[in-house]
């Protein structure tokens, strides 16, 4: 029956709707109270079949605040596809989703400034206008999306509707107000409109310490360039206090300013994942920032962990006797359980070390999460290893009968540190797993979904 009333509404089929309800009352149930990656809703909505819809919302309203696999609500789709007597409709019986974010960060606002819906935005703006004031992911503004997706005329009208001096001064987590992001894009006819229509503050610094005017080139070449110039030095707007930018700094920054939030305009894909490239680039800059670290720190810890394997604790036997041979160790003969826990660490720290050295110089994609996560582990394992054949090392060489307490405070300290990274890894993993099972979660359904799409016979 459910894949029935899904044809249904593929179609936009009244009379098929009415007929199925005729033979189950309690179908459109179960789309509330189950667990369905979509209701036969969000297809009608999706698919501008209105008809369809007012049928569904007179019978069962409540389907209206229901969400999909990607948290998004039958107004997310409807607005997205621009269908606005769907969007009246669904606004009648429940306006409150204005307010709900899909998968993305997004509201039903956000989706129709992003993708140009205007006459749509009117709707959901006269709805809930204070939904319009809701930050997406990053801390971003529905001005700042109007700028990075090009849209002026919803800007406008946002700014005339909604904004007032703070709202358009809001900056996202790098700082960046909505002017910024406009310089950076060169977008002359949005920055013309900033500064005459609106108080946004042309002088505000960003996280880098740059101003709006510091992301254009001092030479100014480029006719645009010269005329945002002109444009930002009529309302006072000045370059920050330091050395002025280089040609290649200045790309770098507009760069980041313009990639820091995914650009892609289509709502109804999944993005791989949210703000992966970000994520990407911020694993990429610090593996690369750290890498020559990672390397000395890696060779000191297999030098240490050499010289205490040839040249251990205690010494080694200068003469040859009946009890011992010159050249070996004294702790060996002397404690050799203790000296065996010794050489076990020793040797894990010792080969851990080398393991760092050999993937920093493999080639392997590090900046992918899970060799991220590899890496942290193995450093893990060869610092810990190297703190246990210390403590080791020390019980070994110390006079715990004169003074127990000073080895058991050593011991205890170490212990606690080794606790504590230990929980530092746990923390890590953990995380780690969550991702993978969200991951593995996101394909399942995506699978189900193509399968049920394709039908039982397919």
């Amino acid at each position: 029956m459910e894949r029935k009333l899904y044809d249904a509404a593929v179609q936009g089929s009244v009379i098929s709707l009415r007929n199925l309800l005729q033979e189950d009352a309690l179908l459109l149930d179960r789309f509330i109270t189950g667990h369905y990656s979509e209701t036969p809703l969000h297809v009608a909505s999706m698919l501008g079949h209105l008809e369809f819809v007012d049928e569904v919302l007179a019978r069962k309203p409540e389907l209206a605040k229901e969400l999909d696999s990607r948290q998004s609500s039958p107004l997310h789709l409807a607005t997205a596809k621009g269908y606005l007597d769907i969007v009246k409709r669904l606004l009648q019986v429940n306006p409150d989703m204005c307010l709900v974010c899909n998968f993305d960060g997004r509201n039903p606002l956000h989706i129709a400034a992003i993708m140009g819906k205007l006459d749509v935005l009117r709707e959901l703006v006269h709805a809930r206008p204070w939904a319009a004031r809701l930050p997406m992911d990053e801390g971003e503004t529905i001005l700042h999306a109007c700028v990075r997706y090009n849209q002026l005329e919803a800007m406008k009208f946002l700014v005339e509707r909604v904004s007032d001096h703070d709202f358009v001064n809001c900056r996202n987590s790098d700082g960046n107000t909505f002017l910024h992001l406009a310089v950076a894009a060169k977008q002359i006819e949005a920055i013309n409109f900033l500064i005459s229509s609106t108080t946004v503050d042309v002088n505000c610094e960003n996280a880098d310490g740059f101003t709006a005017l510091d992301l254009l080139s001092q030479n100014q070449r480029d006719v645009i360039d010269k005329e945002i110039v002109e444009s930002l030095g009529r309302m006072g707007a000045l370059r920050a206090k330091k050395k002025p930018l280089s040609n290649r700094q200045l790309k770098s920054a507009r760069t980041k300013i313009l990639t820091s939030r995914s650009t892609s305009n289509t709502v109804s894909k999944p993005m791989k994942s949210k703000d992966h490239k970000r994520v990407v680039n911020r694993n990429t800059d610090w593996l690369e920032r750290k890498r020559n670290s990672l390397m000395v720190v890696a060779s000191l810890l297999a030098t240490m962990a050499f010289q205490a394997g040839v040249n251990p604790p205690s010494g080694v036997w200068q003469d040859d006797s009946k009890q011992h041979y010159a050249g070996y160790s004294i702790w060996a003969d002397s404690y050799p359980i203790s000296y065996e826990i010794f050489l076990i660490s020793n040797t894990t720290g010792f080969l851990a070390s080398l393991s760092i050295i050999l993937l920093l110089i493999s080639g392997l994609p590090l900046r992918h999460r899970f060799f991220m996560w590899v890496l942290m582990v193995i450093m893990w394992v060869a610092i810990s290893a190297m703190a246990y054949t210390y403590l080791v090392s020390v019980s070994a060489i110390s006079r715990t009968e004169d003074d127990p307490v000073q080895l058991k405070v050593i011991s205890s300290a170490v212990y606690v540190w080794l606790g504590l990274m230990l929980l530092l890894l746990l923390g890590h993993t953990i995380r780690l797993i969550i991702r993978l099972i969200k991951y593995l979660r996101k394909l399942v359904i995506s699978l189900i979904n193509v399968i049920s799409t394709r039908g039982p016979g397919a």
